[in-house]
């Protein structure tokens, strides 16, 4: 399966119309474009930092882009109710002409669930619910009616017009969890994403997931693999040291073994970092991007880096 690659934005600290560019700089040379679903900064600092609502930017995207495909990477589950986010979704799919996907995890942001009146239960419980949730918006997207009684939701004979445009719309389930979110995203997803791990954590994960499709009498070839790395690559090799030292500044809260998921250096370097997660067995790459956005960079890595896996 060739190698997918596109652009995932934190909506945070920057304008629609530098937004917008982006979108449509994705529309022109690459294969996908998300947001994240967050009310506040990630990580979190003080809560002061402007952030757009993601389902309205993903309606945005699908209105302003023509070819792109669009989805948020990945929808808390535990922020809406499902039923009502699958009809969100098949806007968005009618809107952009049957180009949504359908992201959806647990969610993690302690800080913004508790300011907003959201629940923040263990783990297990989130999981529950993520799961819960993915089977309510397949069903609702799929059947004609669904009736549905779990733990968490339920629907009586719930019915959901128009359907997507597409016939059949991807869902992604994200996060690195190892005991349940891949046997999640095996029993019920079409792709399996995680953000910031390093390519030989990659891999084994990516064997780890393998191993839960067996066990759910699952092909693992049908389901797709993806990785988003943070974007700190430099137009040139010679400016990578001082990005890379601007870097640790800025992300000082993040663990080391997250910065092993950090897309740097030059061009060069940043290809031969990319080869190894493909070889990992990556046939989604989505570089994220914070603002400020170095658009030298950011063509850089169309022009000089992504022909080396989708020529």
């Amino acid at each position: 399966m060739p190698l997918r690659i596109g652009i995932h934005i934190g909506p945070q600290d920057v304008t629609i119309d530098e937004l917008r560019r982006v979108w449509r700089f994705a529309d022109q040379h690459l294969d996908w474009v998300s947001v994240w679903d967050h009310f506040y900064e990630a990580p979190y600092i003080n809560g002061d930092s402007p952030t757009f609502e993601a389902a309205t930017l993903m309606a945005a995207i699908a209105a302003d882009t023509t070819r792109v495909r669009i989805g948020c990477l990945v929808f808390c589950a535990l922020y809406r109710n499902p039923a009502l986010l699958a009809k969100s979704l098949v806007t968005i799919d009618h809107l952009s002409g049957g180009r949504l996907e359908i992201g959806l995890g647990a969610g993690w942001h302690e800080q913004e669930f508790l300011a907003y009146g959201y629940a923040f239960p263990p783990i297990k419980q989130r999981l529950d619910m993520l799961e819960e949730a993915a089977r309510v918006i397949r069903l609702l997207l799929t059947q004609e009616r669904t009736t549905f009684s779990g733990s968490y939701y339920r629907l009586e004979n719930a019915a959901c017009y128009p359907k997507p445009v597409q016939a059949h719309v991807p869902l992604w389930i994200g996060g690195r969890g190892e005991r349940r979110t891949l046997r999640i995203a095996a029993r019920l997803a079409d792709g399996w994403n995680v953000p910031y791990i390093g390519p030989e954590e990659f891999a084994r994960k990516c064997s780890i997931l393998d191993e839960w499709c067996q066990a759910e009498n699952r092909d693992p070839a049908t389901i797709e693999r993806g990785i988003n790395l943070g974007f700190y690559m430099t137009a040139t090799a010679a400016e990578a040291d001082a990005r890379r030292a601007e870097m640790r500044r800025r992300l000082a809260a993040w663990s080391e073994e997250r910065f092993e998921g950090l897309l740097t250096g030059g061009p060069e370097e940043a290809t031969e970092m990319i080869a190894k997660y493909v070889e990992g067995g990556a046939n989604r790459l989505n570089i994220a991007l914070r603002p400020p956005i170095d658009w030298d960079a950011l063509h850089a890595f169309v022009e000089e880096v992504a022909p080396h896996f989708t020529s």
